[in-house]
């Protein structure tokens, strides 16, 4: 399994607060990235999985939809979130 709860942990501890900090805007923004990482590779190997398709544009409009919360409520953690993950925005 690609995604079990040690990966979970190691990914809340390193961008959230805690380990236990699963639901700042950080550590979901991480944990999508992670997830979406994941699901690209699998298209490059599956092109006609449809559901996969359809999986990963929604983790990514979720994934746009915290990044605009964060810019608009804190531009700071916005900047550190997107300069860490290597995002294009």
């Amino acid at each position: 399994m690609y995604l079990d709860a040690a990966k979970k942990q190691e990914i809340f501890s390193k961008h959230g607060k805690s380990n236990s900090d699963t639901g700042s805007a950080e550590s979901q923004i991480a944990l999508f990235s992670y997830r979406i990482a994941h699901l690209t590779e699998h298209m490059k190997l599956n092109r006609k999985d449809y559901s996969t398709e359809r999986a990963l544009t929604m983790l990514v409009g979720k994934r746009r939809a915290l990044l605009t919360y964060l810019k608009d409520r804190d531009i700071n953690r916005y900047r550190a979130i997107v300069k860490e993950l290597g995002l294009r925005k």
